[in-house]
């Protein structure tokens, strides 16, 4: 569905985006993350066709956009990081102008926001001025208005940013809900949630992609070794069972953290070292140590992108 080849984008001597390539079939779900100034928001736009690209290809739902623009910008919905509305407009009111303005004929546009707004949830705010509306509800009636005309691409930037817990849920169970008909590129800062909602991730930095795949393939790639994490309760043990645990053929490093109460002993060994857990397991079990919890740890998305972008 979308297809970008060697894609730059400068703003004269600067450059935001340095030549990146990437492709999202349909129906999938991507993560596009980055620190700020990546090029993330530079990307998207050029992906909508509101910037063109210094050089490169860009091709959304087998148009090309440098050849069809309009026709690569009907299939797709777009929610910019700084919702623009118009804040004394009347939510449905806003929904048909958005309507009109994608040309939808006026039965059509009156099925398609019946629809948006049930789909949205914008039900208790119809009859209320934009203006009046919570940060939450506004980010609804943009993702209504990117859904109005039934793009297959959904382009989202930042959809839940300045949301609190229970509107950024609200947001999330519906773009859960849309992945299911549509395909979805969206930037975030949260990583929790793009984890959790992503087929796959694009990890950009200075303008070029450093890493890509599902979040399990870049957490298991950035794991070097093993680790392991034993918990004992609180007390001198820990320190004795982190020596101790020092001295295990292929150990390369033991560190210990404190937890509400307990003691996290943090193993790193070797990969060829082979599975330490045994060996782990039969030493507490030796010595008689207390232990609460013992398990493999990998890399955390958060450490492979500050590993990718500090």
């Amino acid at each position: 569905m979308i297809h970008v080849e060697d894609l730059v984008r400068r703003y004269g001597e600067t450059v935001a985006v340095g030549g990146i390539s990437f492709e999202i079939p349909a129906r999938e779900v991507v993560g596009f993350l980055g620190p700020n100034g990546a090029g993330k928001t530079t990307t998207l736009k050029v992906l909508t066709g509101y910037l063109y690209p210094s050089s490169g290809k860009v091709t959304v739902a087998g148009r090309d956009l440098a050849e069809s623009p309009l026709e690569g910008r009907r299939a797709i919905g777009y929610l910019p990081e700084n919702n623009p509305l118009y804040e004394d407009m009347e939510t449905a009111e806003y929904l048909e102008w958005c309507g009109h303005a994608r040309g939808l004929a006026p039965e059509k546009a009156a099925a398609a926001i019946k629809g948006a707004v049930e789909r949205c949830g914008l039900g208790p705010v119809v009859g209320k001025d934009i203006g009046q509306l919570s940060k939450g509800y506004r980010q609804r009636v943009g993702l209504a208005a990117a859904i109005l005309h039934d793009p297959p691409i959904l382009l989202l930037d930042e959809p839940t940013s300045g949301l609190d817990p229970n509107q950024a849920a609200e947001v999330r169970a519906l773009i859960a809900e849309l992945r299911k008909e549509k395909t979805v590129l969206y930037s975030s800062h949260i990583l929790s949630e793009v984890k959790a909602s992503c087929d796959r991730v694009i990890i950009i930095h200075r303008g070029k992609i450093v890493a890509e795949g599902s979040p399990a393939e870049l957490e298991a790639g950035a794991t070097r070794g093993q680790r392991l994490r034993l918990v004992m309760p609180e007390g001198p043990q820990a320190a004795t069972a982190a020596e101790a645990l020092r001295r295990l053929d292929g150990v390369t490093d033991v560190s210990l953290e404190t937890e509400d109460g307990e003691r996290a002993i943090l193993l790193t060994a070797d990969a060829a070292a082979g599975d330490l857990r045994a060996k782990v397991f039969g030493l507490a079990a030796e010595k008689r140590w207390p232990v609460l919890e013992l398990y493999r740890e990998g890399a955390t998305l958060e450490e492979v992108f500050r590993s990718l972008t500090a």
